[in-house]
């Protein structure tokens, strides 16, 4: 299935080498382009791309509104917004995630890079890139223990499984590595991290991410330490 992707930069010649990159990719093609955040919201609507490739410093309106504006939108729901920005701050990651994109990528990304973490927010799958996962378990961090209590509370309504494959997914495993690290299958694990998505009200995988880490399921000790490796492969 081909991919379809939007871009959304205010740069013009950056807007052209990623047509020519996604558009010489056999699973992609580029569906629109749009130089400010009205566009992208109104091309959005037109196109109906699987991913939006969103600046955040644009001109009329940022990336960040923009990106708020599709992920409330009934009609986009199917839409995923990958944030693509050469500013991966605390503030910028947290912001980008509440507005409810699916992923945050520094322009520093290789090509490859790039277009696997296309991939990988079209599956649905959450994407951070290391710069940003670290900028967001600083902001969580650093919020009030009250916040951690409240989803504590939220917590509760898993059970012991939903809660491993909950931390699992925080610490950047896809549902086939779940499956390998927990010994069942893809599709076992794909269903335990859908219902704890649903029990906790989170929009997508990002979402998940940031109640693991709001909550303490997940701290920066265990991010750092507790990164799991799937079975059959050795640590490097």
């Amino acid at each position: 299935m081909t991919i379809r992707v939007l871009l959304a930069d205010d740069q013009a010649l950056l807007r052209g080498t990623f047509k020519i990159l996604f558009d010489s990719t056999e699973d992609m093609e580029v569906v629109g382009e749009a130089s400010n955040g009205h566009e992208a919201v109104e091309l959005t609507h037109a196109q109906r791309p699987d991913v939006v490739l969103m600046d955040i410093r644009m001109p009329e309106m940022d990336g960040l509104v923009a990106t708020r504006l599709i992920s409330e939108s009934d009609d986009l729901a199917a839409v995923k917004v990958l944030i693509l920005t050469t500013f991966e701050n605390d503030e910028y990651v947290a912001e980008a995630l509440r507005c409810g994109a699916s992923g945050f990528l520094g322009k520093g990304a290789r090509p490859e890079e790039l277009l696997d973490a296309v991939r990988t927010v079209a599956a649905g799958e959450a994407l951070l890139s290391p710069t940003a996962t670290r900028a967001l378990i600083k902001q969580f961090l650093a919020q009030p223990e009250c916040c951690a209590a409240v989803v504590h509370e939220q917590l509760a309504c898993l059970t012991p499984r939903e809660r491993d494959v909950t931390r699992l997914v925080a610490l950047g495993l896809s549902n086939a590595d779940i499956a390998e690290h927990l010994f069942v299958s893809p599709l076992t694990a794909k269903t335990h991290v859908n219902r704890a998505m649903s029990k906790l009200a989170a929009r997508d995988r990002a979402q998940l991410v940031v109640i693991a880490y709001q909550s303490g399921l997940v701290s920066a000790k265990t991010e750092a330490s507790e990164s799991p490796t799937p079975v059959g492969q050795t640590p490097r």
